[in-house]
């Protein structure tokens, strides 16, 4: 719970309906591909139905679909063998927030009972965290491209050729992300006001690219507002005539949007990676040892493995080093705030489910006593440290040879995002792309 962030109480909502401020209620969740799915509710109906007690539906097939919302088969947890009911959606009371980007409009987040539903992922891990004495801290930088033209005209074009709202590199630039500062400030006022601490924004290392980053928090509040922050920013370029993208590789001439995950642990308020400690190591080791193992949940996509190459600011091996860019987990702070940085993750990882991976690895790590090898300097892309899996499919095949991965999650979690892993590269490799055309319509 983190009611201290707490932007709407219930009683505060009853106020605000009676007096008409907000009339709409949003309740939602996040699939499996990241995505905020649920209903609208008339907010008398929401507080009436809230008051009886009773759970707000949704068809289950929502958690056993893919990107183009068509049902797949190899679920256990639904199908048209079962008929596709329902399941709850269980408001979490403690994330209710005024929505500034939608009029008279709050949005509470659902808890769906299944365990396969990426919000209950991560809270059995963080509960897990809990029982080991530990309370994991989270924070994600998170990428993304913006574009001149709007969702509906970058469409028409299949999303090439698109304009971006920089026309050059604007890493850190004041005057280049200042073109952009009427709609980023928008932004960055509007999650403030949505109960999210923004740290702040800036351009990032490609035509029209930015990052925001959010203060780091517990785990679970991290990834609630993560997930809503990329439904919020989408919803806002839309108003704007614009668009975004969290792709992880928009364009295999640019490079990638990614998202940083710094995590830690701590015991209250007492920091247990201060000074490089026992449990720093085994933690950071946990995650080096698991990161390949647990790929599907850090790199969910076909496109997401297209970011890993040499000199793109993405990693391509599992090494570690201090405040090295070039690594896959980067040390970085000092004291109280020393923490790893994970920086395998795309824009587009679903991020219970990453920030689920990398907390239950380290923890893996201090319960196995896990050694931590030495810290690398120099270039990790030209070293012969470990490689992250290039490819969904070498993806797959660790995920499926991990002994690991299911003592973590269970075999319910592991075979639900196997199915789905395997069924993202079935559509993929079912599909005649544009590189084929190009290369072998006239001269193959």
């Amino acid at each position: 719970m983190y009611r201290f962030f707490l932007v709407v109480t219930v009683d505060e909502l009853k106020a605000d309906v009676e007096s008409g401020a907000v009339d709409t209620v949003i309740a939602a969740f996040t699939d499996m591909q990241g995505r905020l799915m649920g209903k609208r509710l008339h907010a008398e109906f929401f507080l009436d139905e809230l008051g009886a007690g009773h759970e707000i539906e949704g068809c289950n097939y929502l958690l056993a679909l893919d990107m183009e919302m068509d049902p797949q088969p190899g679920y256990a947890s639904a199908g048209w063998e079962h008929g596709y009911g329902d399941f709850g959606l269980h408001p979490d009371l403690t994330t209710i927030r005024r929505v500034p980007w939608h009029e008279a409009s709050v949005l509470v987040l659902c808890d769906v009972d299944v365990p396969i539903s990426p919000r209950q992922v991560l809270k059995a891990v963080v509960d897990r965290a809990r029982s080991a004495g530990f309370d994991a801290k989270v924070g994600s930088e998170l990428e993304f491209f913006l574009f001149r033209e709007s969702y509906e005209e970058a469409r028409a074009k299949h999303y090439r050729d698109l304009t971006p709202s920089v026309p050059y590199i604007l890493d850190y630039n004041i005057l280049a992300s200042g073109y952009d500062e009427p709609f980023m400030r928008q932004v960055r006022n509007s999650m403030r006001s949505a109960g999210m601490v923004v740290e702040g924004s800036k351009g990032e290392a490609w035509p029209g690219q930015h990052e925001i980053n959010f203060k780091y928090a517990d785990a679970l509040k991290a990834a609630d507002d993560h997930s809503i922050f990329k439904t919020a920013l989408k919803a806002m370029a839309h108003q704007q005539g614009m668009s975004a993208s969290f792709m992880a590789k928009p364009d295999h001439t640019w490079i990638g949007s990614s998202c940083h995950i710094h995590s830690s642990l701590w015991r209250g308020s007492e920091p247990a990676f201060a000074g490089e400690s026992e449990i720093f190591r085994a933690y950071l080791a946990g995650q080096i040892a698991l990161a390949a193992d647990l790929a599907v949940f850090l790199a969910p996509n076909i496109n997401s493995y297209k970011r890993f190459a040499a000199g793109s600011w993405a990693p391509t091996t599992l090494a570690w080093g201090y405040d090295n860019r070039t690594c896959g987990f980067r040390i970085v702070g000092h004291g109280s705030a020393l923490r790893t940085e994970s920086r395998i993750p795309g824009a587009d990882a679903n991020p219970y489910l990453a920030f689920a991976a990398l907390i239950a690895s380290g923890l893996h790590g201090i319960e196995a006593g896990l050694d931590l090898a030495p810290a690398l300097s120099g270039n990790a892309y030209d070293s012969d440290a470990d490689r992250f899996p290039s490819t969904l499919r070498d993806a797959i095949v660790r995920l499926e040879e991990s002994t690991a991965a299911r003592s973590l999650f269970g075999d319910v979690v592991v075979d639900h995002y196997l199915n789905y892993a395997r069924t993202e590269q079935r559509l993929f490799d079912e599909v005649v792309t544009c590189y084929e055309r190009e290369r072998l319509f006239e001269r193959g």
